[in-house]
This record gives C-alpha cells, sequence and structure tokens, in this order.
C-alpha cells in the first residue's frame, strides 16, 4: 500500500497537517463508500458538497482527507493527516492516477467524442482492435466490458466514470491482460477532470450538435470542452505516447479541431478531401453496404449488419482509427462487416409481424433526424415516431426533436422519457411548441399505453420507431425509478396482437 506521502507527489497541496507517512488503502470520494484506510476527496458536486460529508467518511474509516474548503480543517481534522488544495476534482484525478499507477499509459487508449455516434463507434474500434488480435475492452453509456465471444457489460453511474472509478477500471483491464480500450468521452467528463491524467493514443470525434446546454451555457463552451481532447490532451499525451487524432470533416465543427489540433490527424466523411470516405452507400432492412475509399486509392467493399448512413460514418471512424494504428485493413474490414448492433441502437424488435418496430437512444435533434433518415430508408408504408424528453436537461432541444419529427415522419406520438423532478406534462407541452399545425400526432403521457398506440397502428410496410431510452431498463420518475424497456413492452404488445 501506499503511503500518503507518495500520493501526494502527484499534487500541488496548498497546506498539509498531520503525519503523511499514513498508508492508503484506496481513494474514495463519496462517503458511502469509504472503507478502512481511505484517502476521502471531498467533491463539491452540483447538489452536494463532500466536505459535508466528512463526519461519516470518518465514521467509516477515512484515514486522510483532502479538502479544498479551508474551514473544514479547523471543524473536522481529529489528528488524521488533512491536505487542502485549490482543485479537489483535479486533485482526485491526479491522485487516482498516481495510485493505480498511471494504467492509460500501459493500454493503447482511444477516446471518442462528439454528440451522437459515440458508443456504437467505441465498440466498432474495440471489435476490430480484437480482430486484429489486440485484447481489447470498452467503456461508455453501455458500461465497462472486455470484448469477448460474449460481451457482458459492468454498469456504470455515468457514460464516462469519475477519474477515480475510470483509473480503478483501467487499472483492472491492465491486471487481466488487456491492451487496449476504447472508451466514451463525454463533455462532462472533460469539463469535470474525469479523463485527466489519462494518456489517449487516438481521439475521435464523431460530430457535434445542441445537447447538454443545461450543463454548459452555451453552445460554443460545449463545443470548447471537446476541443480540449485535440489540443489539451493531444499536447499532454504525447508526452508518453505517438498521439494521433481523427477527425469528422463532414462537420463544421470537425474542421475547426483539425485547424487546433497539434498532432497528427486522420479525417473521415463523405466528401474526397477526407482520407477514408465512402461511396456507394445502400441500405437494406438487414444491414448496410459501401465502398471504404482510401486516400491512396484502395477501394474495400463493406457489406454490415448494422443499418444506417449515420452508422456509415461511426464504421468509417473506426477504420481511420485502424489506419492510425496501423491495423491491416484487411483485418479492419472484417471486424465492421462482422460486428452485431448494439442494444438500443435501431435494435429491432421482430415477433413475426408485418411491420417493423426498432428502439433507438437517440435523444438529440441530430440523434433523431439521423435514426429517422435511416428508418426511413429501410421503411415501405408509414413511420410512425414515438418520443419524450427527458427531464432536468437542456430544455432548448424540445421543440426542436419534434420539428424533426413532424418533418420526417408520418405520425407522431409523444409521450413521457424520464421526467425525473419536473411535471411529465410540462415538458411534453414544451415539445408540442415545435409540432406545425398540420402535423398528425397524439399525446399519451404513459409510455407503455404510447407504445401499445403505436403498434396498435401499425400496417403492413409501416415502421414504429421507440426513440429516446434504447438500452435503459428504467424511468425516472420525480420520486422512484421504476424498471421500463422500450423492448420488452413492445415485444410484450407484439405478443397480444398475435
Amino acid at each position: 500500500m501506499p503511503k500518503l506521502s507518495e500520493l501526494l507527489r502527484s499534487i500541488n497541496p496548498e497546506e498539509i497537517s498531520g503525519n503523511t507517512e499514513t498508508e492508503v488503502t484506496g481513494i474514495a470520494y463519496d462517503s458511502r463508500r469509504v472503507e478502512p484506510g481511505n484517502l476521502f476527496v471531498c467533491i463539491r458536486g452540483f447538489t452536494h458538497d463532500g466536505h459535508t460529508f466528512i463526519p461519516e467518511a470518518l465514521q467509516r474509516g477515512a484515514a486522510a482527507l483532502i479538502i479544498q474548503d479551508p474551514r473544514a480543517i479547523t471543524k473536522h481534522a481529529s489528528g488524521i493527516p488533512v491536505v487542502r488544495v485549490g482543485d479537489t476534482r483535479r486533485a482526485l484525478a491526479d491522485l487516482a492516477c498516481q495510485y493505480y499507477h498511471h494504467p492509460s499509459r500501459q493500454l493503447c487508449l482511444v477516446g471518442v467524442t462528439g454528440t451522437n455516434g459515440k458508443t456504437t463507434t467505441a465498440h466498432l474500434i474495440a471489435s476490430l482492435l480484437r480482430a486484429a488480435g489486440v485484447r481489447s475492452a470498452t467503456i461508455g453509456t453501455l458500461g465497462a466490458a472486455a470484448i469477448n465471444d460474449t460481451v457482458d457489460y459492468l454498469q456504470m453511474e455515468r457514460t464516462t466514470p469519475e477519474s477515480a472509478d475510470l483509473q480503478r477500471v483501467l487499472a483492472q483491464f491492465v491486471h487481466r491482460g488487456i491492451n487496449a480500450v476504447s472508451m466514451e468521452v463525454s463533455s462532462h467528463a472533460l469539463m469535470l477532470e474525469r479523463v485527466r491524467g489519462c494518456a489517449f493514443d487516438v481521439a475521435v470525434f464523431t460530430n457535434l450538435s445542441q445537447d447538454h446546454l443545461d450543463f454548459h451555457r452555451t453552445f460554443e463552451e460545449y463545443c470548447r470542452s471537446k476541443e480540449r481532447l485535440f489540443t489539451e490532451f493531444a499536447e499532454e499525451s504525447s508526452r508518453w505516447k505517438p498521439f494521433k487524432a481523427v477527425i469528422n470533416i463532414d462537420d463544421p465543427v470537425g474542421q475547426r479541431y483539425l485547424r487546433v489540433c497539434p498532432a497528427q490527424c486522420i479525417t473521415y466523411g463523405t466528401g474526397r478531401e477526407a482520407n477514408v470516405r465512402a461511396e456507394a452507400i445502400s441500405i437494406r432492412r438487414g444491414g448496410t453496404s459501401y465502398l471504404a475509399v482510401y486516400s491512396d486509392g484502395e477501394r474495400l467493399p463493406i457489406s454490415m449488419k448494422i443499418i444506417g448512413r449515420f452508422n456509415v460514418c461511426n464504421a468509417l471512424a473506426a477504420l481511420a482509427v485502424a489506419e492510425a494504428l496501423e491495423i491491416n485493413r484487411e483485418s479492419a474490414r472484417k471486424a465492421i462487416e462482422n460486428a452485431l448492433p448494439l442494444p438500443g441502437r435501431l435494435e429491432m424488435v421482430d415477433e413475426g409481424q408485418e411491420f417493423t418496430v426498432c428502439v433507438d437512444y437517440a435523444h438529440t435533434p441530430d440523434g433523431l433526424e439521423k435514426v429517422l433518415t435511416a428508418a426511413r430508408e429501410i421503411t415501405s408504408g408509414r413511420l410512425i415516431v414515438l418520443f419524450g424528453c427527458g427531464g432536468d436537461r437542456d430544455a432548448g432541444k424540445r421543440p426542436k426533436m419534434a420539428k424533426v419529427a413532424a418533418r420526417l415522419s408520418d405520425f407522431v406520438i409523444i409521450t413521457s422519457d424520464n421526467p425525473r423532478s419536473e411535471d411529465p406534462l410540462a415538458i411534453i407541452e414544451q415539445i408540442i411548441q415545435g409540432l406545425p399545425p398540420d402535423c398528425k400526432h397524439l399525446v399519451e403521457p404513459d409510455r407503455r399505453r404510447a407504445i401499445e398506440l403505436a403498434i396498435g397502428m401499425a400496417k403492413k410496410g409501416d415502421c414504429v420507431l421507440l426513440a429516446g431510452k434504447g438500452h435503459e431498463t428504467y424511468q425516472i420518475l420525480r420520486d422512484r425509478t421504476i424498471h421500463f424497456d422500450d423492448r420488452e413492452v413492445a415485444r410484450e404488445v407484439l405478443r397480444q396482437l398475435n
């Protein structure tokens, strides 16, 4: 076990009291998870301040404290070491990297950021690495898992875990013999220092559109948060590795990142200037085929099981990562072709019905537009879309999602998503503001009943898209969280029809 003094070498304390030769058994930032001998780091959150939980942490056996509020020293110091720093979030990340021996430096680490496509892209990259003989894993919205013949996800609370949890998981992967990790990197993770200290081999940008403006005050701030991965992290990572960037050049923000990134950049997209691009795209209900065209003129035909033009872009990102890591193109092609659709990403629910039912995680205007466009390409009849918007999140996107739904579908059903602390009817009212007067729609706040109505009106050749919750198996209400899975409900309804 390391001594506190050894861990403190990774930070710049402003004040230290007590014996720093104390041994540390672990690092905790949640007082409920403190174990005897742990170093407790007091994080100031949005609703709670870790300093107020010092008594509980001490009761559970915390051996030392990292604080930001100087008043906590006099109030709670009880003979144990107390270290004051200017920013406990940064300190938590630095201490965790030191405690777990900087696992990212021992791994090939690929970070994927963007508004949409992170999960699928990260999964494709991990699958591609595995096909090339590299033991790989992925971390993201679906959880953390090694990529094997079967993928069992360890559920995480966040798309990108808190820094101490992230370093612990990376260290576990190293211990298990994993050599590469493909990880989603959210804007929250970049702003809140969750990936601080990570040494990336490749950073990937998918796209940027409106999301999280409840957290980021402006779109520009949202844009700058992700830009850090291609500037600050590019410079820091290159101290340890030959860092490279993979950027979607079709996106204007991607062009901006391309200009400011100090490292070698490999671009992908649909334009001829991209280093890896797609031509002759063909969409069918069972998958997507296209030609992957490289800047040196090589053309690889690819037929993948995943549906949608937006997923072609995700696959191109993975192929560009293969170029960055010098992975054989034929191996990369086979990996893309063998990859299966992810849970809740245009996931088909088939009980032998004469129409299509699919579930998708799309919860932004751009994400909904992409998945509706993909659904339209495999639909001969009407396209019926059901969606809601989450509470306590960016309210500005609610009417915009309605406009997208009205423009790209034949019938819109507005329902509840995860209302959290907000009134579901108030959320729905904000969504409705975006519907044009002639839009065919109905409102049903009860999501189960809404799914029943959507499937009940479908005829042969139609497509019912259940959007917003995707892989989620719960619904967050004001006073409780209940079990709810769009896929389960849809399957139950379809079986009743049969």
